[in-house]
């Protein structure tokens, strides 16, 4: 079997290629930089013994998303499990008075995601196996100040996910969705919070756990689910006079 993980650079993205790798499991890695992502994979083949392969993944080469699945597949074989875990924050600040910062937001975390998630379906729906993995975030579950373009973008996804899983459930496609609250990553980086901020190695163990386990969604940490319950049930004559 064989896993792609895309956004591979990242804290968690390696974690998980490490943790699918101990399973046995092919993995190719997919990142901006790919010079990195090559990196990572070779660490990964020197640990657990298992075939990889690396390249840069550009989340807004719409149109190059075909092709990029075709050449993991040639290299690698059938892609078995894909893990989408790209993101760009930005900066919501500089976005609300620079639109192509904000394009670029939304781009990378909504219109690429689907994109290549789009790609991915094509293979793997005709074979009636597979699993498509989308990390996303509790920022998607309500629209805040402090984030809406980066939060907008990822409740776009979670909502493109959970069509997506509509359509290929009876396929035999798993599509999973997981939101992570706050994680120890870089786009955590010096984040004030009093909420605990989760370690990414065991971010990674719950969504493997998740995707072998035929999950739909996932909270992570799981508390998340409770307190974004409060948080939408809240009415929006008053959300609307909060400062979130």
């Amino acid at each position: 079997m064989s896993v792609l993980i895309l956004g591979a650079t990242s804290r968690i993205a390696q974690r998980l290629a490490h943790v699918y790798a101990a399973d046995g499991e092919s993995v190719f890695l997919g990142a901006r930089d790919g010079e990195d992502a090559a990196r990572v994979a070779a660490d990964v083949a020197i640990r657990h013994g298992v075939p990889t392969d690396a390249a840069a993944f550009d989340a807004t080469d719409f149109d190059g998303h075909p092709a990029f699945v075709a050449a993991v597949e040639e290299a690698l074989g059938p892609i078995d499990v894909a893990i989408v875990a790209f993101g760009d924050m930005g900066d919501q600040e500089a976005s609300q008075g620079d639109f192509a910062a904000a394009r670029r937001v939304l781009e990378v975390n909504f219109t690429g995601a689907a994109s290549i998630c789009e790609a991915l379906a094509a293979v793997m729906e005709p074979r009636g196996r597979g699993a498509i993995v989308g990390v996303g975030s509790v920022a998607g579950d309500r629209g805040r100040q402090s984030n809406y373009f980066y939060g907008s973008a990822k409740g776009g996804f979670a909502l493109y996910l959970q069509g997506l899983r509509n359509r290929l459930y009876k396929r035999g496609v798993q599509v999973l969705t997981v939101k992570p609250g706050f994680v120890d990553t870089r786009m955590t980086f010096g984040l004030q919070t009093g909420i605990p901020i989760a370690d990414p190695d065991d971010a990674a163990q719950a969504i493997h756990d998740a995707q072998r386990g035929g999950a739909d969604t996932l909270y992570y940490p799981r508390f998340w689910g409770g307190i974004m319950g409060v948080i939408k049930a809240i009415p929006e004559r008053v959300f609307k006079r909060l400062s979130l």
